[in-house]
This record gives C-alpha cells, structure tokens and sequence, in this order.
C-alpha cells in the first residue's frame, strides 16, 4: 500500500508526498551504462502513479548492475539525477491547462462528483471500479480543515489509497488566505484543489460560499489568483451558470484568466435545485467551451452511459460529471445496470477495509434501494434502524431473498411497474418530481400547492393524515402527539435578542444576555441562577477573615517570642 518515496511530505525534499520538485521533466538520452529517464510518472510499490509529470530514474534494462542492491531507505535518498548527464536539481514546472488534464488525470472523461457525506474512499473505489477515470472528494470546509487536525485527519489524511488517484479535494471558502492556507495543508494529498462555487443550498447561503459568491468577481478572482501562485498543484473551479449565456461566458474567461486550470460547468443556474432543479443547459456549457482555452466537464442531465456520449457529441466538452446518477447506478460509466444486491455486496466489501460512519453507508443504500423501498417498506425501517454494518448486510439479504422470490414467481412478458425503464431491483436513476407532480401526490392544486410550500402539510388542527415523515416517526412514538400551531407554548422575547427570555429574570432577558449583564454590573439574578454579586461579597468576606486570622497569629506568634525570652532571663538570673 505504501508509496516507495513514502506519503510524508518532507521538509528536505519540499515535494508533493516527499517526492522532490527539482526532477527534470524534459527526456535525455542516457549514455550506455547509465541510469535512463523513464517517460512515465513515479509509481508506488503497487504500481500506481504517485502524481502525474514526476520522473524516475530506473537502471536501463541492457546496464550491468554496479554493486548489490540497497534496503529501501536508501533507495529512498538516490535521487540525483543519473551520473554524467551533467544536470542539476531545479523547480519542475507546474502542469497547466490540456498538459495537467492529459498527464496528470490522465484525460479523464468519465468523473464522479464532489457529495457531501456520499463520495467518500469507499464510494471512490466503488466507482473506479465501474468505469470512473476521476474523482472529487465530499466538499471541504476550509476554514474548519484549518484549524481543526481531527478533521483533517478523518476527512483526508486517513483516506490515502494508492487506487484513488488521480483525486482533485474540493473546498468551499470565502476568504482568499484562509482557502490558500487550507490548500497548502491538503496539496500533498491529491492530483489538484477545487473551489466550489456551484453548491445552491441554504447552509452555503448562509456560510456565504458556493454559488453564493458568483457575483463577487473580485473576490473570486483575488482566491484563485492567489492560490495559483502559491500551490504546487493546479486550482479548478465547479460553478453554476447565469440565466444570461453571455453572462456565464464571461464569468467563466474571468476564473481563467485568474489561473483556473479546469472548469467544472452544472448546467443550471443556482435557483435550479429540489423539486425546481428543471434540466440543466447544455447550450451554456457549450458557449463556455468555446470560450475557453482550458477543459471543460459537463454537470447534468446524465442518467445513462448514452446521456454521457450525446453530452460530449453536443457540447464537445472534455468529460463528463455525475452526481445524482452515479449514487442510483455507481457502474453508470460502464453502461451496466447490475442488480442492488450486487453493488451493496461489493460497496459494504470495501466498507469494511476503508470504514467510513455508517450515516454515510445508510445514505448510500436509501439510493441504491430507493425503487425496491417503494415496494418493500419494512426493509426501510430495517434499515433505518440497523446499528452496524452486519446488520445492514442482514437487511441486503432480506431485500435479495425477497426480489429473487419475486423473480421466480414472475410472469412471462411482464412489464415494470410504475412507469420504470427496468424493474425495481435493478439499478437505474432516480427522476425528481417537478412541483406540479408534487402537488398532484399531495392532493392539492398548483395554486394551493405554491401557498403550502413544497409539499402539503397537515391541518392547522393537528389531525390531518397528511404529516411529514419526521411528524409521522413523532406520532409514532407518541400517539396524543398533536402539531397544532396554536397549542404551542408562546414565549415572552429577550429585550436584547429576541430569544426567549427567563420567566423569572430580574433583567427580562435570556439566560445568555443576563449573564453578559450581570457579569458587567456584578449583580444577581435567581431566576438564572446567576450569583455574581454573592460570590464576589463572600470572596471579600473570605479575605477579611483571612487578614483576621493573620493578626490573631501574629498576636499569638508575639505572645510566645516574649514568653520565651522571659524565661530565657530568668534562667540567666537563676
């Protein structure tokens, strides 16, 4: 598993995972005898290339060996360049644009997409077992990876595999230094670094990262510029489009221009998300295309093999990325449908050599399985409720006997059921409902449906049948459980921060800004069991009785000395 030159950058050596930075790149013809050039990149002991571009130097095959051979660590220091080609060690060029793409990703076509808590090690070499070329790592956050070595070591560092290359880290970020600092801490560990500026959701809405940014053109151009004259790997960008093709255009030649390396284009604009997620654009992937001098991959839309052959036939990108496909269908890039059982076998294999939290594990098979749950709604509960990787296992094998019953029993020419491509145990891609689908399963019309929000939720009395999931779980458990609105306990709001205040606090306000106060004026409040002005009263007590007790010994302590020495004088006379 590990690398000949080791996976510990080394101060020394100054390189990507210790491997130097002042081999040449350039091929030299090597005299007979000599150590030859290799036109490949450096690989580990299994074989598997340690970064794309690096040179090592290999006795030519017809060169006579000079002496035995060395134990690996010193292996690991014979690395000048060959005797007699008169080089020396300087700064290998940084891979740029096509030259990074072709060399170091090795052209890759088919890519697996950056998902929060689902394309984890695991995932990864699931998938690259089933056709994918490249893979992105779950979205970072740079700030927490900074500071926060846990995370870094459970996020990263702990999932080097020598399979999973090449391998591009994503992070979201805001603030040039703190994304540039997080790079450089993570730059040993992959092929390049991403910057996310396509997550629509509302905790980046609310981090103020991912799509959010795209309308700060100076900012975004200040981080990757910064970031391209300070990493040692490239920096690629994934970003949504604007309505306007034009304006997309121009966002996308500005990250060039800043150092973008690659650019990673979803066909939808930032709005497009859930329910209103709608099909993404091809024909704003294209314009950005042809607008750049740098490679483009494709985001959207791709549910098969065939969608990823017309997507590049249309647009004439360089690759293609997957994200809701690939979680419904990992062999999606070998064009296969396989069976669910199947993949969970192989998926859980792999889990159990490169754990992950089983959160990560559940969420996977809720995909995989998520048209056979349709039909077997207990094995949902199952799984929801499985407290370890045997018993999800024992779940999968519950969901396999079942479908092979249902295979045994099926009629000649029978169709699937619910309007599918294939049938419920096979693995094929999940369609979205639109709003108005939504609004028909949930009884309501569209105008009603708009006023209600994504779904119908229950009655302002508390009875309808019609509940959340989560409300349904909830009633569950507690029968008399009632979601009336109005049977909601109303509090009196804090006169400084609108959160609750205590009933029973001398200042009306929450316990958090009674504290500040109380803290600043050193007073009391019961109500809070806050007792600043106590404790600071006892504590002068307490040094007012210690100053007493002093003089009372210093008394004593005086009284004994004169004893003393009275009798000393008596004694003397006597």
């Amino acid at each position: 598993m590990g690398c000949l030159w080791g996976g510990t950058p080394s101060p020394l050596l100054g390189g990507r995972g210790g491997v130097p930075r002042g081999l040449h790149a350039s091929p030299r013809a090597a005299p007979s005898g000599s150590a030859a050039v290799s036109e490949g990149p450096v690989r580990c002991s299994t074989g598997e290339p340690v970064g794309a571009g690096w040179r090592r130097h290999r006795p030519a095959a017809s060169a006579p060996s000079k002496g035995p051979s060395l134990p690996l660590p010193a292996r690991r220091r014979r690395l000048q360049p060959p005797s007699g080609s008169g080089s020396s060690l300087g700064k290998m060029p940084k891979l740029q644009g096509f030259e990074f793409w072709r060399n170091t990703l090795r052209g890759a076509h088919y890519v697996v997409a950056p998902m929060v808590d689902q394309s984890e090690l695991a995932w990864r070499l699931l998938s690259r077992r089933h056709g994918a070329q490249l893979c992105y790592t779950p979205m970072l956050h740079a700030q927490v990876f900074v500071r926060d070595a846990n995370y870094r070591k459970e996020n990263l560092y702990c999932d080097v595999c020598p399979e999973d290359r090449p391998l591009i880290v994503q992070f979201c970020a805001n603030d040039p230094e703190v994304f540039v600092q997080a790079a450089l801490l993570a730059q040993d560990y992959c092929d390049a670094i991403d910057l996310n500026l396509g997550c629509p959701q509302m905790i980046a809405k609310r981090g103020h990262y991912g799509a959010f940014l795209q309308e700060e053109w100076a900012l975004l151009q200040k981080m990757i510029l910064l970031a391209h004259e300070k990493l040692s790997v490239p920096i690629t960008c994934k970003i949504r489009v604007f309505p306007e093709i034009d304006k997309t255009v121009k966002y996308a030649q500005l990250l060039e221009k800043a150092g973008c390396q690659l650019l990673t284009v979803h066909g939808r604009t930032k709005e497009q998300k859930g329910p209103l997620a709608g099909v993404a654009s091809w024909e704003h992937i294209k314009a950005v295309r042809k607008a750049v001098s740098i490679p483009v991959f494709a985001n959207g839309n791709i549910q098969y093999l065939s969608d990823v052959e017309e997507c590049m036939q249309k647009t004439e990108v360089h690759g293609v990325m997957s994200a809701e496909g690939n979680l419904h269908n990992p062999a999606l890039f070998e064009g296969r449908n396989p069976v669910v059982w199947e993949m969970t076998e192989e998926y859980l294999e792999i889990v159990h050599q490169y754990p992950c939290p089983l959160s990560y594990v559940r969420a996977h098979l809720f995909k995989l399985w998520h048209h056979t749950l349709q039909v077997y709604q207990q094995l949902r509960e199952e799984l929801a409720k499985a407290k370890s990787l045997e018993g999800i296992a024992d779940v999968n094998r519950d969901l396999k006997l079942r479908c092979q019953e249902e295979i045994a029993n099926q009629k000649e020419g029978e169709k699937p059921k619910g309007g599918l491509p294939f049938f419920h145990w096979i693995c094929q891609p999940y369609v979205r409902p639109g709003p108005k689908e939504m609004c028909k399963e949930n009884g309501t019309s569209g105008s009603e449906g708009g006023m209600r929000g994504k779904r119908a939720l229950e009655d302002d009395d508390g009875n309808s049948d019609i509940l959340s999931k989560n409300k349904q779980k909830k009633k569950l458990r507690n029968p008399n459980k009632r979601f009336d609105p109005s049977l909601k306990p109303k509090y009196a709001k804090c006169d400084h921060c609108g959160n609750p205040k205590g009933n029973k606090c001398v200042f009306n306000l929450c316990r958090g800004c009674c504290k500040k106060r109380a803290f600043k004026e050193t007073a009391d409040c019961p109500g809070h069991g806050l007792l600043f002005k106590t404790k600071y009263e006892k504590s002068l007590l307490w040094k007012s009785g210690q100053t007493e007790m002093q003089k009372i010994e210093r008394t004593q302590k005086g009284e004994v000395e004169e004893t003393a020495g009275l009798k000393e004088s008596i004694d003397t006379v006597l």
